[in-house]
């Protein structure tokens, strides 16, 4: 997802929670710190079958709070919305996050992240320009950090994803490591090929792959979580 820049949030202003409904992602605190503001919360999330049990004991009850908004999965359109219209994200995580790309996300439309530490949280978010990280992990703290939302530029928010989480950012720090590599590589005399070896392509009427003399096999599908028809599992949402 990549969307134009809001340099302000919605009229009334909203924070948004966006995700998957479970314990570790903290949607009661979400819940919890909007009640206290007086901001209405909008929830994009969806219940993974392994967390619909909890759900329907500790999440659904809250939706009766006044201002909470389900409004279950959206695509990417719905997502870009929220997102950009949001006065902040809120990311309340007990759990060692790999990466959370909901908060580039965010950032990405000038949407600052208010978040609990854990796993990439401090990598990814620019503490005091991007957005507040709540390190005492307390509902308290984060209704504070929210009150401040409006002193971050959310100009900055969006420039912060351009320099390190675009797809141009990504492909020179892939180039900068692959050169490491190489020159690692040449300091323990290791002989570097001048250029990769060129595979016999269908110009030689010879798939590089087959034999001479052995017939092309039908095409088989990808294999996504060991299954022949291409139907594994999906990865969570974040």
């Amino acid at each position: 997802m990549w969307v134009s820049f809001s340099s302000e949030p919605a009229d009334p202003p909203y924070l948004v929670f966006l995700g998957r409904i479970s314990p570790e992602k903290g949607p009661i605190q979400a819940v919890e710190v909007a009640r206290r503001l007086g901001l209405p919360l909008k929830i994009a999330a969806k219940i993974d079958p392994a967390d619909r049990a909890w759900a329907e004991v500790n999440f659904l009850p809250l939706l009766s709070t006044p201002g909470v908004e389900y409004l279950g999965e959206v695509d990417e359109q719905q997502k870009a919305e929220l997102l950009r219209g949001a006065l902040a994200l809120l990311f309340p995580i007990d759990w060692p996050e790999p990466f959370g790309l909901v908060m580039a996300e965010a950032m990405a439309c000038g949407t600052p992240v208010v978040a609990f530490p854990g796993g990439s949280v401090e990598e990814v978010v620019k503490e005091g320009v991007t957005g507040w990280i709540c390190r005492s992990r307390t509902v308290e703290e984060m209704v504070e950090a929210v009150k401040r939302v409006d002193k971050l530029d959310r100009r900055a928010c969006r420039l912060h994803v351009e320099q390190n989480f675009s797809s141009s950012a990504m492909a020179e720090r892939y180039e900068v490591v692959y050169r490491q590599l190489l020159e690692e590589a040449r300091g323990r005399g290791e002989v570097l090929p001048a250029s990769p070896p060129q595979p016999r392509g269908p110009a030689s009427g010879l798939s590089p792959w087959r034999k001479q003399g052995e017939r092309p096999r039908p095409h088989q599908p990808a294999r996504l979580g060991g299954r022949p028809d291409g139907e594994g599992h999906p990865l969570p949402q974040e």
